[in-house]
Order: C-alpha cells, then sequence, then structure tokens
C-alpha cells in the first residue's frame, strides 16, 4: 500500500468515525439580563427573580434592610469613568458580600411583585444533554475583601422541594482577576450529559447565586449581569473531507452564533486546538491541514455558544 492510500485510509476513520460536533440550545431565563424593572438609577425588587431568606444572623438595623442586599442599577453613561463597557442592555444588579445573600429562579420561584409562581422558566433537565450556566461578574466593589466568595450553581428540587445542586463553580474575589471594576468577567457551570439514573433527570432547572463570603470577609459588593443558559447536544453528524496531495480539508456545516474550533489528536487521548477558532457563518466552514510526515491522525470540531 503506499503511503498516500494509507493516509487516505487512516483519515477516512478519523473523519467519519470520530468526528463529532457540539450543539448549543439557548434557553430562556425571564429577565436575564435585569432589564425589568426598567429604572432611572436603581431599585430592590428584581423581576421574575425571588431572592433568598433572610438568615437569622442578620440583623436589621440603621434602616438597612435584608432586601436592600440585592437590587437593579442602571449603567452610567458611556463617557463615565465607571461605564461598564460590556454590560449587556442597560442594567445590572449588585448584590453585597453578606453570608447567604443571593437569589435564584426555577419553576416555583416568584418575585417580589408576583405572589404566586408565573412557572415562566419552565426548562427541565432532559436525557443526553448537557448544561452550561455562564453569568457576568465584577467583584472588588465597595472595598471588597480579597478572597471573599460567591457561589453560581444549576439545582433541581427535589419531591419536598428542596433545592438539590446538580454542580456549582465558587468565584474568589482576587486582585489578578478582578482588575478593574468597568468590565464584566464571565463565569460558568457546567453539568455533563444527563444520564437515566441521576436524580435531577427530567427535573427543572433552578439557577442560582448566592454569597458564601465569611462573616470576617463580609463587605462590599458584587455587580452582575447576563445569565446565559445552553443545553449541548452531540448529535450523529460527521465531517465531510478532501485529499488533495498531502493537504486534507474538512468541511462542515455551521450556525450563527456558534464557534467551532477544529482540533487533532495521534492517539484519541490528548487533543490540540488547530489554531483559533472559526465564526459560524450559517454555511460551511473549512480548515485545511497538512499530512506531511504524519502516518495517522485524527480530528473532531466543537461548537460552542460565542460568547
Amino acid at each position: 500500500m503506499s503511503r498516500q492510500t494509507s493516509l487516505v485510509a487512516s483519515f477516512f476513520m478519523a473523519a467519519v468515525v470520530f468526528s463529532h460536533t457540539l450543539y448549543a440550545q439557548k434557553i430562556d431565563i425571564p429577565n436575564s439580563s435585569f432589564e425589568s424593572p426598567v429604572v432611572s438609577f436603581v431599585a430592590i425588587p428584581i423581576d421574575a427573580w425571588q431572592k433568598l431568606p433572610k438568615p437569622d444572623s442578620f440583623v436589621e438595623t440603621g434602616g438597612i434592610t435584608w432586601d436592600q442586599e440585592v437590587g437593579v442599577f442602571k449603567n452610567t453613561p458611556t463617557n463615565s469613568l465607571d461605564h461598564i463597557d460590556n454590560c449587556d442592555g442597560n442594567q445590572a444588579i449588585w448584590l453585597f458580600a453578606v453570608p447567604q445573600v443571593g437569589l435564584f429562579q426555577d419553576y416555583d420561584s416568584k418575585d417580589a411583585q408576583t405572589p404566586t409562581p408565573t412557572h415562566a422558566f419552565d426548562a427541565k433537565f432532559e436525557l443526553g444533554k448537557a448544561y452550561q450556566l455562564t453569568v457576568g461578574l465584577i467583584g472588588g466593589g465597595g472595598n471588597m475583601a480579597e478572597g471573599a466568595t460567591l457561589e453560581l450553581s444549576l439545582y433541581y428540587r427535589d419531591a419536598a422541594s428542596n433545592m438539590v445542586t446538580v454542580a456549582a463553580t465558587s468565584i474568589t474575589n482576587t486582585a489578578d482577576i478582578f482588575t478593574n471594576r468597568t468590565h464584566f468577567i464571565n463565569f460558568d457551570v457546567k453539568v455533563p450529559s444527563v444520564k437515566a439514573g441521576d436524580a435531577w433527570a427530567g427535573r427543572h432547572i433552578g439557577v442560582q447565586l448566592k454569597s458564601t463570603v465569611t462573616p470576617e470577609l463580609a463587605g462590599g459588593y458584587w455587580d452582575v449581569d447576563n445569565f446565559r443558559l445552553s443545553a449541548i447536544t452531540r448529535p450523529a453528524l460527521v465531517l465531510s473531507y478532501a485529499l488533495q496531495g498531502f493537504d486534507l480539508q474538512i468541511t462542515w456545516p455551521s450556525e450563527t452564533g456558534f464557534r467551532y474550533q477544529v482540533r487533532t489528536s495521534n492517539d484519541l487521548q490528548i487533543w490540540t486546538n488547530l489554531d483559533a477558532p472559526l465564526a459560524g457563518t450559517g454555511g460551511e466552514l473549512h480548515k485545511t491541514v497538512s499530512l506531511v510526515n504524519q502516518s495517522q491522525a485524527f480530528f473532531n470540531v466543537e461548537a460552542t455558544p460565542t460568547p
């Protein structure tokens, strides 16, 4: 068998058998970027979101109430020194770095304006799908202490309506991470593909953000914006290819709003990115790779939502 024929056989297996693309479907979270209610400066109620209950340790004195620990604010004009340059829409929320301050939303949650649940957030953990929750954060507000923590989580409610955490990410306030007060940084929490035996399979999805700061580090505030939730599936999609000499052209369909990373491996264990990801166009995307000095290689393409 010639080297060229061997390469064709090897790369046919790589392109057709081992290739896959991840697709993410956006799941709408009501009032996900806190544009309601519309405020001229600040407001305490937050539409569609329920605040965590006041713990016994919090004493309302000096005119400071528990309800004021989270609220909506309007972003400043673009020519202001404190303008947040990547705020989604015109508004965001503050969340004080006080133990157990937070907010959540699920099928049975309610807000300050609605005494009964609207069931507007009706997403469920579906079999075979993975989930990713992303939120933009700015730490360090009001001289927040280094080391103050915040937890982002996905949960479900059990038969007794208790919140049960499925996955969580802890975020720590440090000057190395939060270098300024005018740009949101994205943080994620991920749930792997839901299996039939998972307790959360088929349950309604809940999202929560909670201050987990210890009492000795309490003080200051976080800015929060733009909750994004995606359900990620891995359909049986094959890549097409064309071999010209020792150049392999890989082709795959794309969608706008996603970016596509081509990766290669020699052993299906360690994968390496090939150049920068490509932005989806709604049409076909192409990547040409050289096979010179390679006896075997495997390729795949992973799609993720554009940040």
